[in-house]
């Protein structure tokens, strides 16, 4: 089973300058002594420099788009806020998730109805009809009028405002780190007036992640293999397996390394089944994107190469939104981490 190849660019490019706000704000607002004190206590108005394009808010979006991109990073992030109410339509999900309720809760968000165009995405009429406050999109390619979008000028000319989420501006995420997942929340906690529960989340994530790079400090690295389950990016049998990004930054805090980070200088590896097999592949993550058993896909794999290390010692772990951009990297060290070094746990 493949994807259309434009949700496949879409997924090996995501996310821009790690943008910043100009102005905090609080998760209450006062409403006495008027709007403007009002707005002031609440701490809008909020800019954000976002890709050279300024965003100025004030007042909390309540008519909010979010686009495909192949992520689930936008719309997670939105309802590990407490924002879904926000959500007029959403385009993305990865059909399951490590956190308890999120792939249910996503799945139970409206779509505004819309006709999708061949890169499972909103075109441009059906943007503009949704009537948006806030569009988001993982990559500038959401915004391409080539691609048949909506530009952000055109949004910004009936309302609305845009935001490209950390690395996505240049479409090269090969530099994306946890920090950039976290960057994601502060914005979006400052958009939405609820900066303290951001915060809240960013420091219980380092908090855990902290505590089991502490257990894995001073361990043997094993060389793991990364790759999205049953999706073709490329002309090779193995055109998905990732080389660079937010997942090596994961991988060196659960006390791994990425078996084919020098395989490509961009986040992904087209590669040919004999270069796979000519690699030891101690272990191996296997990121299910609407796929609903990536397990039997890792356990396939491990069949085809049983000169692996990972074959013998039957040694995987299938993820999903946890590995890629989102809220919830924390878990997704935590599982790598236990599949690496059990005994350290």
């Amino acid at each position: 089973m493949s994807k259309k190849r434009p949700v496949a660019v879409a997924l090996a490019g995501a996310l821009c300058l790690v943008t910043t706000a100009c102005a905090d704000a609080t998760d209450t607002a006062d409403a006495s002594g008027g709007a403007s004190a009002a707005a002031a206590r609440s701490g809008y108005p909020v800019t954000l420099e976002n890709c050279g394009t300024p965003q100025k808010f004030t007042e909390a979006p309540g008519r909010v788009v979010v686009m495909n991109g192949a992520s689930v990073a936008e719309v997670s992030t939105l309802l590990a806020l407490g924002l879904g109410d926000s959500i007029v339509a959403n385009q993305q999900s990865y059909g399951m998730s490590e956190v308890e309720g999120r792939a249910k809760a996503v799945k139970g968000l409206p779509d505004g109805g819309v006709k999708l165009n061949d890169a499972y995405d909103v075109p441009r009429e059906a943007m503009i009809g949704l009537r948006p406050d806030l569009v988001l999109s993982t990559t500038s390619y959401g915004f391409d009028e080539k691609n048949g979008f909506a530009t952000r000028e055109q949004l910004k000319d009936v309302g609305a405002h845009t935001y490209v989420s950390p690395q996505g501006c240049d479409q090269d995420t090969s530099k994306m780190t946890i920090a950039d997942s976290y960057a994601l929340l502060r914005d979006m906690g400052r958009v939405f007036g609820r900066s303290n529960r951001a915060e809240q989340l960013i420091a219980a994530s380092e908090k855990n992640i902290a505590g089991v790079a502490a257990k894995v400090k001073g361990e043997k690295r094993p060389n793991v293999m990364v790759l999205f389950s049953n999706m073709a990016m490329g002309g090779n049998d193995f055109s998905s397996v990732v080389a660079k990004g937010i997942y090596n930054d994961i991988l060196a805090k659960a006390g791994g390394s990425n078996a084919f980070e020098s395989a490509s200088k961009t986040s992904f590896a087209d590669l040919s089944k004999e270069k796979v097999a000519a690699t030891d592949v101690d272990a191996l993550v296997v990121i299910g994107y609407n796929d609903p058993n990536p397990a039997a896909y890792a356990r396939k794999l491990l069949k085809e190469f049983p000169q692996w290390p990972a074959a013998k010692n039957n040694t995987y772990v299938a993820l999903s939104d946890s590995m890629y951009l989102g809220p919830s990297n924390d878990l997704a060290v935590a599982k790598i981490a236990g599949m690496l070094h059990p005994d350290a746990f």
